[in-house]
């Protein structure tokens, strides 16, 4: 850790960048009151192709980064002077790979949503499942980098000899800051890659999918909170900001917004309404390892990062307004609220990218009627999100891992205070919401805190509780009916991923 300059730690800023699965925004913080003072950002432009690609070019990125720190700092006018450092966050997973210039292979990365491996994932469950999960705390997902890799790698669009090295989302972005290349242990981690034994890389994971040499592709792996490197003196002239900033490690988003909301201290279980549907939980080391969705070791030697996730949760919204002709997902929730609970009893399955209810999930409507309209659609898919995080952290609860019926709702869908009473609904206990707040940036801004000596408690975010609305009978009989129609699904779920295998 290195001394903060000389400056009032009061009037100090600190920015936090987050590039979500769908977009990247940077947001400058205020030390002591944490008021987000400006905020600026894009949607990333996601190339989709045929077999479930979803990629992203490099020079997106990189026009995003620039672009979203320019507008930070017109925002900040004279007070850009009071910046003195920044962190980054990111999605996990998918796959970010540089060749001995530090130029992302094929101009592009892979997004975690890439769906292109499922089918090898598939092949490797069986072999490898158990043992990957037992070493690395997660078995074969197609989003994960080195199945994704060993997918291209397979098709000729990657020549596995070129790969130089690996980074995640974030690692990318501090990348292009600093020129320096480093990563965490969480977002290692949660792509399956360390050994949760000794939180080094897991030449398992490697060999399982016929890549051993990307093992050594991994930068070195540093603690979140320290110093990566200084703002690059171009990039700093170019963005407004002050010459030789620190630019701290992050963590994977998703830590970022626990700690944000100091969920690990408080043993607070968080849903996270995004792009994925993530459902975790900060909890001391269990032996034998809890039968959860994934485990991470984040680099507490006594803690594991506990996690419950499908990989589509407000995606089926962004879905269906793109395919029906919402203007965006709020529309559809709009839409959604004028119909009641049930939608006329219409039901959908949100496995839009696939799920992690069954290895083979995939999504889809069943109970359509002529007499459904498109608000019905709506408000099924509205309902089965909802009711997808409550089963995932219904699981995180019967386990013990979690305070007793604290949960904190956190990501996009968490602005609307509609979708977190339904899952307080479904829940059947109040729900904590953060959804007006950016924790992924507020996050990435804390860990900049960190690295130069600022006090704990510098960010405090906002927070407030929703409660149950009532019909709790209604909405446990939905959950009930909904949780069956998942179990009894896995046999065609299995046939329909056979038939296209």
């Amino acid at each position: 850790m290195m001394a903060a300059r000389c400056h009032d730690m009061r009037t100090s800023i600190f920015i936090g960048i987050d590039m979500g699965s769908t977009g990247l925004k940077a947001v400058a913080f205020e030390a002591g009151s944490g008021l987000g003072l400006a905020t600026a950002g894009s949607v990333l432009p996601l190339q989709r192709t045929r077999g479930g690609g979803c990629e992203l070019a490099a020079e997106a990125i990189a026009g995003a980064l620039q672009h979203a720190l320019r507008g930070v700092t017109r925002q900040l006018a004279d007070r850009v002077h009071d910046v003195l450092a920044i962190g980054c966050t990111g999605h996990g997973a998918g796959l970010y790979v540089l060749d001995a210039q530090g130029r992302l292979l094929r101009g592009r990365a892979v997004a975690s949503t890439d769906q292109r491996a499922a089918a090898r994932a598939r092949a490797l469950l069986r072999p490898f499942g158990a043992r990957l999960a037992e070493a690395v705390g997660c078995g074969p997902w197609a989003g994960q980098p080195t199945l994704v890799a060993a997918e291209l790698v397979a098709a000729g669009e990657l020549r596995r000899e070129e790969i130089r090295h690996l980074l995640f989302a974030k690692d990318y972005l501090g990348f292009l800051l600093t020129g320096e290349m480093a990563t965490d242990a969480s977002d290692a981690s949660t792509a399956g890659l360390l050994s949760l034994a000794t939180g080094e890389p897991a030449p398992l994971a490697f060999e399982a999918v016929g890549l051993p040499e990307l093992a050594g592709a991994l930068p070195p792996l540093q603690p979140s909170g320290t110093v990566l490197g200084r703002l690059k003196p171009a990039l700093a002239e170019a963005c407004g900001l002050p010459a030789g900033l620190p630019v701290a490690v992050g963590t994977i988003d998703l830590l970022a917004s626990l700690d944000a909301v100091d969920a690990p201290a408080r043993g607070q279980a968080v849903a996270v309404l995004g792009t994925w549907c993530v459902n975790a939980v900060v909890a001391p080391v269990r032996a034998p390892q809890p039968a959860v969705g994934g485990v991470v070791h984040f680099g507490a030697p006594d803690r594991r990062l506990y996690l419950e996730n499908s990989p589509s949760s407000m995606a089926n919204l962004a879905w269906l307004a793109r395919t029906l002709g919402f203007a965006d997902a709020a529309a559809v929730v709009d839409a959604a609220m004028t119909v009641p609970l049930g939608a006329d009893g219409l039901r959908f399955l949100p496995f839009i990218n696939g799920g992690g209810v069954s290895p083979d999930a995939s999504g889809g409507f069943i109970g359509l009627a002529a007499h459904h309209e498109r608000q019905h659609l709506a408000r099924a898919a509205v309902d089965a999100v909802l009711a997808l995080h409550a089963w995932h952290l219904d699981r995180l609860a019967v386990l013990g891992l979690g305070a007793p019926a604290q949960v904190a709702a956190l990501g996009g869908g968490a602005r609307d205070v509609r979708m977190v009473q339904l899952l307080a609904d479904f829940l059947g206990h109040p729900v904590e919401r953060c959804g007006d707040d950016e924790t992924g940036a507020r996050g990435a801004a804390l860990y900049a805190a960190r690295a130069v000596g600022a006090p704990a408690g510098t960010l405090p975010a906002p927070r407030d509780l929703v409660q149950p609305a009532g019909g709790a009978a209604a909405h446990a009989g939905f959950r009930a009916g909904f949780d069956a129609l998942l179990d009894s699904l896995a046999p065609a779920f299995a046939q329909q991923a056979g038939g296209q295998r």
